[in-house]
């Protein structure tokens, strides 16, 4: 058996796969979010370990953990962890959705300069990566920083205390503003600018790599063998993006979650264009482009919350053909991420009158989270990406009508697949490929990985939407 740990910012969730790749069960565990200041998020890596412990151990009770031959990781991006001499957490993990980094990250992005950053990394600073991070860290809490003897991201803090071995991978590392993505290792430049050395840092390898074995100390806590291998893994967008067969260019996949993602393999390394799209390590060892929308079907939820007691799929009930096509809305509920990297954008409707119902406004938020992912889709062509179709993940993708606008959006066709175990099915995969079974990814996938609904644009409705896409895009730069 096979074992994936999907460690994300809520809850962890275990899958435990047969030699076929076939889910056998699952376990979950939550632990709290901390917000001690507006905009400020934070968690403990020891509560992230208790409830993979105890995940384990409840398969365990319902399965012969001897059987297991590896096991392999998912975790949030871009979180500080950071650990003393003796192995000790100094400081809650600062995380992925933290903003208090905004000086930090105008001072790199503005004094250092995104040119220059790009040229170091690959990428330019958002709140959210590890860098700033650290530096707000040695300015406000100097006494904490002078006591790091070992930096890691979220998962491999887990990897850690599961193996004992001080281990990081390629495609997480990308997110940290420290990793030279082109090149595959740490930027000295940039270690010195943030008053770190690289023996504070992980060694590093590829997703699919074997780092070690489980430890006599966490086969006693959990009951996994130590014959078991611990294969690294990766970070989550590019672990769900194993988890939805999305590894050789020419693939790509998009995702209507609560944030939305357009993720692109690579054939090589590509310049941003646009600082807002990010260029990162796949968990095959290459390269990707992705955007993140930080409000897809969260501008729905909220829209929903809002105006009415009646849920998502009852409001997408409402909408038809008919509706008013006239509105616009900006679904920057929480700043954007990709591709404007624009932390004060704002949500707009546009175009209001007394005509108007609510089954138009609620197309026009449909329209709008479709039209930010076009916004990434389009910028990702820019940059050299190229696919005859996406598969789509995420709830909104349970809408056939979402996903059919989606598609008319993008004159792209859409298909949804055999699977919704995401990044927990792209880590059991990277564990059985670490093991061996798969000789890369990509086997693992083909065979693994399916298509089901299939979804193809209407040309007409297309370029309908385009000139639409056009004034959406006029409305956000007039309003900034």
């Amino acid at each position: 058996m096979f074992l994936g740990v999907d460690l994300g910012t809520s809850s962890v969730k275990l899958l435990l796969a047969d030699d076929e790749g076939r889910i056998l069960d699952s376990a979950s565990g939550r632990y709290p979010l901390s917000f001690p200041e507006d905009g400020w998020a934070e968690q403990s890596p020891e509560d992230w370990y208790a409830a993979v412990v105890k995940c384990v151990r409840a398969l365990g009770v319902r399965h012969p953990l001897s059987e297991v031959r590896g096991v392999s990781f998912s975790g949030q991006m871009h979180g500080l962890v950071v650990l003393d001499a003796e192995d000790n957490v100094i400081r809650p993990a600062i995380l992925w959705n933290d903003n208090r980094t905004a000086e930090e990250c105008a001072f790199l992005n503005d004094e250092v300069g995104k040119k220059e950053l790009l040229a170091r990394t690959g990428n330019v600073a958002f709140t959210g990566f590890t860098a700033p991070k650290l530096l707000w860290m040695k300015k406000h809490e100097p006494e904490n920083f002078a006591r790091i003897a070992k930096i890691m991201l979220p998962k491999d803090y887990i990897a850690y205390k599961m193996s004992g071995v001080f281990a990081s991978d390629m495609s997480d590392d990308s997110g940290t503003l420290y990793f030279d993505v082109k090149n595959g290792k740490w930027s000295a430049p940039m270690l010195e600018l943030i008053g770190i050395s690289e023996d504070m840092l992980p060694a590093v390898f590829p997703s699919t790599a074997a780092v070690g074995n489980v430890s006599e100390e966490f086969s006693s806590a959990s009951g996994l063998p130590t014959s078991a291998k611990v294969v690294i893994g990766g970070g989550d967008q590019a672990v769900g993006a194993v988890g939805t067969g999305t590894v050789r260019a020419g693939t790509m996949f998009i995702s209507l979650g609560t944030s939305g993602v357009v993720f692109a393999p690579c054939a090589g390394f590509a310049a941003s264009t646009n600082g807002g799209m990010h260029v990162f390590r796949h968990a095959d060892g290459g390269y990707h482009f992705m955007g993140c929308m930080l409000s897809a079907a969260g501008s729905m939820q909220w829209w929903s919350e809002l105006v009415t007691s009646r849920s998502v799929a009852e409001l997408l009930d409402e909408v038809d053909d008919e509706s008013t096509g006239d509105l616009i809305f900006l679904p920057y509920l929480m700043g954007e991420r990709s591709p404007i990297n624009d932390p004060n954008a704002k949500g707009v409707f546009y175009g209001l009158n007394m005509s108007h119902k609510r089954k138009d406004m609620t197309k026009a938020v449909l329209e709008g989270i479709c039209f930010g992912l076009y916004d990434c889709y389009f910028n990702i062509l820019e940059m050299g990406a190229s696919a005859e179709y996406a598969r789509v993940i995420g709830g909104g993708s349970k809408s056939d009508k979402w996903v059919q606008m989606l598609s008319d959006i993008l004159g792209l066709e859409l298909r949804r697949i055999n699977t919704s175990d995401g990044a927990g099915l792209g880590a059991v995969i990277l564990a059985m490929t670490g093991c061996g079974v798969f000789r890369d990814l990509d086997e693992a996938c083909r065979k693994l990985i399916g298509d089901t609904d299939v979804f193809r644009p209407d040309r007409e409705a297309h370029a309908a939407y385009r000139e639409k896409f056009a004034a959406f895009k006029r409305l956000y730069a007039d309003l900034k």
